[in-house]
């Protein structure tokens, strides 16, 4: 199978590799790319999956990445696997920026002022998360909730990460389906090309061994005398 691997990773290292890959993220990049190219899927539809994870993965729907990719995917008859690995482009590289330009772009667009660096952002988030926890346990306890900063992080951080990342997922998604259709298109060609040459040269080989079989062998001393008597 394509996907199966021989040894299983412990939980420790799937966090860890999620991460760093082994090898770094430019080898996973490169193994992800020759993985998709190699899909046994329709161009067209591998391309649409591979706009239905970049598409999502410029969102900040953290968790749901995967689920989100393989709905969209589904909806637009895109292949299933490819979303789920076009997910890529959202690693712990590329999101500060993804989370400072998605957001930028969204309080532009609600005519929010100021500029959030990453590190607002993330911190933002890191507090509005420790907020909603509280607010749970607060439940089954005497404490009081507070919502003060879940409010200001909806508003000034999610909020506009949510529009501004929808327009820049669907930028780098109408750009990746039109970048990789040809990329997939001519890999294929190619590879089909080349099973056919091989398939031919087999066929070439075995007419030639038949041949060979079927040429009569030398004739003997005794079967020359025997022909003239």
């Amino acid at each position: 199978m394509v996907f199966k691997r021989r040894n299983k990773r412990s939980w420790g290292r799937t966090i860890a590799e999620a991460v760093w890959p082994r090898g770094g993220w430019t080898r996973a990049a490169h193994y992800m790319k020759h993985r998709l190219r190699r899909l046994p899927d329709a161009p067209h539809r591998i391309a649409r999956g591979i706009f239905a994870g970049v598409f999502i993965s410029f969102s900040p729907l953290f968790g749901l990445h995967f689920g989100a990719a393989a709905f969209i995917a589904w909806v637009m008859r895109g292949n299933i696997l490819a979303s789920l690995m076009a997910t890529f482009v959202g690693n712990p590289i590329t999101f500060p920026f993804i989370a400072a330009f998605g957001v930028e772009l969204g309080n532009w667009m609600l005519g929010h002022p100021g500029v959030m660096s990453p590190l607002e952002i993330f911190t933002d988030f890191g507090q509005a998360s420790a907020e909603f926890w509280h607010n749970i346990t607060s439940l089954f306890s005497d404490v009081p909730t507070h919502w003060d900063r879940l409010h200001r992080f909806f508003f000034r951080v999610y909020l506009p990460y949510l529009l501004g990342g929808a327009v820049l997922g669907l930028i780098g998604g109408i750009a990746s389906y039109y970048i990789s259709l040809p990329l997939i298109l001519a890999y294929q060609h190619r590879r089909k090309k080349k099973l056919r040459d091989r398939l031919e040269k087999r066929l070439v080989q075995r007419e030639a061994a038949h041949a060979n079989d079927a040429a009569p062998g030398p004739i003997s001393g005794d079967d020359a005398t025997k022909a003239k008597g």
